[in-house]
């Protein structure tokens, strides 16, 4: 099958639940399947990799503009992905990344919190159910299971005073907005369907994608998070693509230990979780030979959140994805 045809079904693009209450909870981290992924052929092998960077500083009450309680909230995000195709229709995936920075400036630019290291792995296999191919289209349904393994930091600690005369640090957690991972162990269900027109050289597509979240050792379950993506693609100048993306998703409440005061130990306003949210996202991409290369804008069209939080607002991906097939060693 023609590169071409993969440009824009198989590169992945990670989802940022990066907030779920102001100053609150999150996943902090991308994970696989926020754009379409079908599967790959028998014995291809892909490598890729994106950078990711995350800025905001809006902050809204429902669908409000509300005033800011800190100045900004960004991150730099390094993520890869291997991935393998077991037979034509089985493919196998291990995903993880990596946070540069993930900074929280205070107003003022006072208090400013900083995070980094390594985020979740993530092991995503997925299975083609159907394929039918004619001579002007081309249409494939596929699902997947994956399960996210923390490995990062969830509690991490920010020093809040220093005593002048003894030298001694006292600390508090970290607020989840910029810890590494959420320290949950989650389930992901994923499904996606693929219409090509050969002829025309478009594409049209749309995935949902349903992450079950876990608890993790601090009392914590974050929101279990949905989405639905539609897509549309062109093929131009043979090597040029064009992706316009309409996603919407929603993110549940928090679920936490009655026992535990969440706000005075762990910076969470329980009361300040949950989402519903409308993204536009444009993506070009190019390929030459076995290597594509993309970039995409992830907008806010429209955003509902519980409580007070600090919404979406800037998301910018440049990526690479490189495909070969893996011989096959005969032994006499």
């Amino acid at each position: 099958m023609r590169i071409q045809l993969f440009v824009l079904t198989l590169v992945f693009l990670p989802v940022k639940l990066f907030s779920q209450g102001c100053c609150s909870g999150g996943s902090g981290s991308p994970i696989a399947g926020g754009a379409s992924q079908g599967v790959l052929q028998e014995r291809q092998m892909e490598i890729s990799g994106n950078h990711q960077y995350l800025s905001t500083d809006r902050f809204l009450v429902k669908d409000r503009d509300t005033a800011s309680l800190f100045d900004n909230l960004n991150s730099n995000y390094l993520y890869i992905r291997l991935a393998y195709g077991i037979t034509e229709k089985l493919t196998m995936s291990i995903e993880s990344g990596y946070f540069i920075n993930k900074t929280q400036y205070g107003l003022e630019r006072k208090d400013t919190v900083i995070s980094s290291g390594i985020a979740d792995l993530i092991l995503f296999p997925r299975y083609n159910l159907y394929t039918r191919n004619t001579e002007h289209t081309k249409t494939e349904i596929t699902i997947g299971m994956g399960f996210k393994i923390p490995i990062g930091k969830y509690n991490d600690s920010t020093v809040v005073y220093r005593n002048p005369n003894t030298g001694v640090r006292y600390y508090t957690t970290s607020p989840p907005t910029i810890q590494p991972t959420n320290g949950s162990q989650d389930f992901i269900f994923y499904g996606f369907l693929f219409r090509g027109y050969t002829e025309k050289k478009c594409r049209v597509f749309a995935n949902v994608l349903y992450i079950k979240k876990g608890w993790n050792p601090l009392g914590q379950k974050f929101g279990d998070f949905s989405s639905v993506g539609l897509f549309a693609s062109k093929t131009i100048f043979k090597k040029v693509g064009l992706t316009l993306q309409l996603r919407g998703e929603h993110v549940s409440k928090m679920q936490y230990d009655k026992n535990v005061d969440m706000l005075a130990l762990y910076n969470i306003d329980v009361y300040s979780t949950g989402s519903r949210k409308i993204f536009i996202a444009p993506q070009v991409s190019f390929t030459h030979k076995n290597i594509v290369l993309f970039t995409l804008y992830e907008y806010p069209l429209y955003q509902y959140l519980n409580g007070t939080q600090v919404g979406s607002q800037h998301q910018i991906t440049t990526g690479v994805s490189y495909r070969f097939f893996v011989k096959n060693h005969k032994i006499d």
